[in-house]
């Protein structure tokens, strides 16, 4: 073997190397699924949990948020991205779901859950696990409303009424938390009186700015809080 004829496979050997080396990711970084190499690894990741059975099939309604359908959504995960997916929200257990191409449904591991995105009759919903921010006051999944200085959540929940179909059967039903997250603290806000309370260091100025715009809040339209707390914003920079 003559020296000319090593030099070259030592080069064809290094150019190998070097396209199949890949350099570690950054902690917390966010790697996309469309991206990703492995796709063993992707499927892992994606379907990290266990399988779901239906234990309310005699309760009527379901548990689901807004439909039982699956929705079209994305998910981070432990920090992989997935997109053009289909998720089912459980908001009575407060777990995900995600179905697998042969039928079964799976309960995706809470823990590993850092946030997804559902979409509804053309709105983006966009929720984040609060047990990964150990947010005091707020446990699971919430709906980030807005995210600035300050945050707004909506907590979704449903609760079982016992015999409240004519006397026999138990009945979903939905109901729903708002809470301003401030400075690292947590308020519920149920109307007016809570807003102005969590927000007492500009208290006329707000009063002010709503009564201008005709600006009215209430917990059953979360999203009437928006304005107001966007302007605190920019009272408290």
């Amino acid at each position: 073997m003559n020296k000319r004829y090593i030099f070259i496979l030592f080069f064809l050997l290094t150019l190998a190397v070097r396209e199949n080396f890949a350099f570690p990711l950054p902690e917390g970084s966010v790697t996309s699924f469309s991206a990703m190499q492995d796709p063993s690894k992707d499927i892992q990741v994606l379907y990290n949990g266990r399988a779901w059975r239906n234990t309310y099939s005699g309760v009527k309604g379901d548990q689901f948020l807004f439909t039982r359908t699956s929705l079209p959504g994305s998910l981070n995960i432990n920090g992989y991205k997935f997109e053009n997916l289909n998720l089912n929200y459980d908001i009575y257990n407060d777990e995900l779901l995600i179905p697998k191409n042969n039928g079964v449904i799976i309960q995706l591991n809470k823990e590993m859950v850092d946030s997804f995105s559902l979409v509804y009759e053309l709105r983006r919903y966009n929720f984040r696990n609060t047990d990964r921010d150990s947010i005091d006051g707020i446990k699971g999944f919430v709906n980030v409303l807005y995210s600035g200085k300050s945050s707004l959540f909506v907590k979704f929940r449903k609760e079982i009424q016992p015999l409240a179909v004519d006397d026999k059967y138990d009945l979903f039903f939905q109901t729903q938390k708002v809470y301003f997250l401030k400075k690292g603290e947590v308020y519920l806000l149920n109307g007016k009186r809570d807003l102005f309370k969590a927000l007492k260091d500009y208290k006329s100025q707000l009063k002010a700015f709503m009564k201008k715009n005709g600006y009215k809040v209430s917990r059953k339209q979360p999203d009437s809080f928006i304005p107001v707390i966007r302007y605190y914003d920019t009272l408290s920079q």
